[in-house]
């Protein structure tokens, strides 16, 4: 059973834990590692993201945490990198790489904050074509390791966040297939593992993790490896549905690892 857990959010950006309550409750489900990611700043938009001075209060609080609990946990810090994330990476022992923005004549607009802002978006800058917005998106997410150096790549299809069902838009449509198949082309390219992500289910918008079931099976065609994540903001949704989702992977035998290969590589030291 997967017991580690990279994607890992706190008071510190938009989460509702603090990093130690994080590991209090790590360490109460017999977790063996946790790893901190911190949404790194996004100077355009600093709602939920850490700012240059929080970020290093960030790193200092991971470190005091480390020693505390040496012996308990093995503890992380990390961060999650945006497409369009900035500032220094000083005390920071891998990135996750993500793309929560699209971009259109210099002006950016997130694609998860609700359901009535990607719909007012998709109708404002796309004139409703809900395609060409999936074809924005995935250009960037194809780039995101180049852009981010990312070790993990997350939440590979966000787009699909409020689409549950297909109440927005085809998911087999042609175009948003043939968008998503380029970008994950590109990635599979750079050989870093794809997060399994169930923040939208313990949040209660998706049934199923990210990626889609479809897109896992592709990616997994063509070698790429997967990494569990619970994408978590607060202490009761860690570890949210590992022991399901390692399951389904395990009976399909898709590729699983357990730690990012530049942690790992420290760890084999």
């Amino acid at each position: 059973m997967i017991n580690r857990d990279y994607h890992i959010h706190t008071t510190y950006c938009d989460g509702r834990s603090s990093a130690e309550e994080m590991v209090q409750a790590a360490i109460e489900k017999k977790m063996d590692c946790i790893g901190f990611s911190g949404h790194a700043l996004t100077s355009f938009d600093t709602e939920w993201c850490m700012s240059l001075e929080g970020m290093h209060d960030y790193v200092e609080e991971i470190s005091r945490l480390k020693e505390e609990y040496r012996g308990r946990i093995r503890i992380f810090c990390g961060a999650e990198w945006d497409y369009y994330s900035d500032g220094p990476r000083e005390g920071l022992e891998y990135a996750i790489g993500s793309v929560h923005y699209i971009e259109k004549d210099g002006c950016r607009k997130n694609v998860d904050e609700s359901p009535e802002a990607f719909a007012g978006l998709v109708k404002e800058w796309y004139d409703g074509d809900y395609y060409a917005a999936a074809e924005s998106y995935y250009a960037n997410v194809g780039d995101v390791v180049a852009k981010t150096d990312a070790d993990i790549i997350g939440h590979f299809d966000l787009i699909t966040k409020f689409n549950e069902g297909g109440c927005l838009f085809d998911e087999s449509h042609p175009r948003y297939r043939r968008a998503w198949k380029q970008a994950a082309d590109k990635l599979l390219s750079c050989g870093r593992p794809f997060e399994i992500n169930t923040g939208a289910m313990s949040r209660g918008y998706r049934s199923a993790p990210y990626p889609s079931a479809e897109i896992m099976d592709y990616i997994a065609s063509r070698g790429g490896r997967f990494i569990l994540s619970s994408d978590s903001h607060q202490t009761g949704t860690l570890l949210y549905g590992f022991d399901e989702w390692e399951r389904y992977l395990q009976e399909r035998g898709y590729e699983l690892v357990t730690m990012p290969d530049c942690l790992q590589a420290a760890a084999d030291s």
